[in-house]
């Protein structure tokens, strides 16, 4: 056997041992991002798609990349499950619609009046009662996950995803930077519980009933927070999703 083929053996036993390892990872991530969808994901649906994140980080995988495997291959299958994700959006269309209408109200007033939009000042310009606010905003809450920047035909990521940098052209790692540099000051713009709220969702990675036990509110007064944090973020995110 040659030196080329002996190596490529030992290249494809080592990625499969590292899949064989890190199986087990795949379904701690889907079980995860399980906690904060809805129950009509397929649990086995994000497993799948997870395997195949796997794969490629096992073939991928580099010892000079700086870090672990495990680390390494979470972003990859943490990613694969969210392009799924994104692929099978289980979102109706009228649930965009009124989420589009409710963020451009809300930048309307923003810009009018310098201030935050009240929620009754929102309600009174659509002409709808607190029930049904509350129900966009609670259906705007698992609006495709983590889409705040992205078009309605979610076909590009959105800035607050895991991305995989490295494939990025110099050009897009610009935008990329610019982007994820509006979107912490549109954050950082946020009422303080509407920030604790996100702060907890996306960089703790606590469920919504998780951030109600510690907030002292029931999962749907968490829901209703999160959505209004969303939709406000779309409304000062306009330029970017524009251009």
């Amino acid at each position: 056997m040659s030196v080329a083929s002996e190596y490529l053996q030992h290249s494809r036993e080592s990625a499969d041992e590292l899949v064989r390892r890190h199986a087990p990872l795949v379904r701690r991530i889907a079980y995860h991002l399980m906690g904060r969808l809805p129950a009509s994901v397929d649990v086995g649906d994000l497993i799948q798609a997870g395997m195949i994140g796997l794969l490629e980080a096992a073939r991928h995988f580099a010892l000079d990349r700086g870090a672990s495997f495990e680390t390494y291959a979470g972003i990859r299958i943490r990613g694969a499950m969210l392009d799924e994700l994104r692929r099978t959006d289980w979102t109706p269309r009228s649930v965009h619609r009124k989420a589009r209408e409710v963020a451009e109200t809300i930048r309307q007033i923003e810009t009018e009046t310098g201030a935050e939009a009240s929620d009754a000042e929102v309600m009174r310009r659509l002409g709808i009662g607190a029930d049904e606010y509350h129900q966009v905003l609670a259906d705007a809450s698992c609006v495709r996950l983590l889409s705040l920047t992205a078009p309605d035909d979610g076909e590009e990521s959105s800035a607050l995803d895991v991305a995989d940098e490295a494939g990025l052209s110099p050009a897009e790692h610009i935008e990329h930077d610019g982007m994820r540099e509006a979107l912490a000051e549109a954050i950082g713009g946020l009422p303080e519980r509407e920030q604790l709220v996100m702060s907890l969702y996306y960089e703790q990675e606590l469920n919504l009933k998780e951030i109600g036990a510690v907030l002292g509110v029931s999962e749907s007064r968490v829901c209703q927070i999160h959505g209004q944090a969303v939709i406000r973020l779309r409304s000062r995110m306009t330029g970017w999703r524009d251009g």
